[in-house]
C-alpha cells in the first residue's frame, strides 16, 4: 500500500511560518536539495491544500525556479500532483487534480493504486485534516537551528494527543535536523 509523507520546516520553538507567513528562514542549501531530489524520487504523487498549492504553482514552472533548481523544478512540474479544496475555482500547474469533497474517500482510494508514496510539503491545513482521518503514515519534520519567537505552530488545531514512533534522524551541516516519525495510537481526550 502507497503511503502518504508529510513533511514540514519548524524553527526550534516550533514555528512553521513567521508572521506575515514568512519562510524566509528555512535552510536550503545544496545538501538539502539532494535529500528533495532523492524525496522526489520516492513518490509519485505531490499532495496540496489550496494556499500550498498557489505558491508552489506561482513559483516552479517560472524561469527562475528552472534556471537556479533546474532537477528539483522539473520533478516538481512533472510529477503528478492533486490539490484539495473548496475555494479553487480550477487548477492549471501541469498534471494537477483538484478535488473539493471527500478528501478522506479520496486518499484512502489512492493508496490502494499501485505507484509511488505520497508527499504533503507544508499545507499544514491539510495535513491537519489528513491526521484527524488517520491518513498520514509518515512524518518528516526538519527542524531549523532558529528560534523565532512567534509565527504559526505545526500542529494548531490537533485536539487530540498524537503518539509518534521515532523511525530515524539525519542531521545536516546547515544545523538542520531531520527527524522521521511514523504514527502510533491516537488518544482521545475530552475538550
Amino acid at each position: 500500500m502507497r503511503k502518504v509523507i508529510f513533511q514540514m520546516m519548524i524553527s526550534l520553538d516550533g514555528f512553521f511560518e513567521g508572521p506575515n507567513s514568512d519562510i524566509s528562514w528555512h535552510k536550503v542549501d545544496e545538501e538539502f536539495n539532494n535529500y528533495a531530489i532523492g524525496f522526489l524520487n520516492e513518490v509519485d504523487t505531490l499532495l496540496f491544500g489550496r494556499l500550498t498549492y498557489e505558491l508552489m504553482q506561482g513559483y516552479w514552472p517560472t524561469p527562475g525556479a528552472i534556471k537556479n533548481d533546474p532537477i528539483v523544478a522539473e520533478k516538481m512540474n512533472s510529477l503528478s500532483k492533486i490539490v484539495f479544496s473548496k475555494t479553487l475555482s480550477n487548477a492549471v500547474w501541469n498534471n494537477t487534480r483538484l478535488v473539493r469533497k471527500n478528501i478522506a474517500n479520496e486518499v484512502l482510494a489512492l493508496k490502494q493504486k499501485p505507484g509511488k508514496d505520497m508527499a504533503i510539503f507544508g499545507s499544514s491545513n491539510l495535513a491537519l485534516t489528513f491526521i484527524k482521518h488517520g491518513l498520514i503514515d509518515e512524518y518528516r519534520v526538519f527542524v531549523s537551528p532558529l528560534v523565532l519567537g512567534k509565527g504559526k505552530t505545526l500542529f494548531s488545531g490537533i485536539k487530540d494527543r498524537l503518539n509518534l514512533k521515532l523511525l530515524d534522524v539525519s542531521v545536516f551541516n546547515s544545523g538542520n535536523v531531520l527527524l522521521y516519525y511514523q504514527p502510533g495510537q491516537q488518544v482521545h481526550q475530552s475538550s
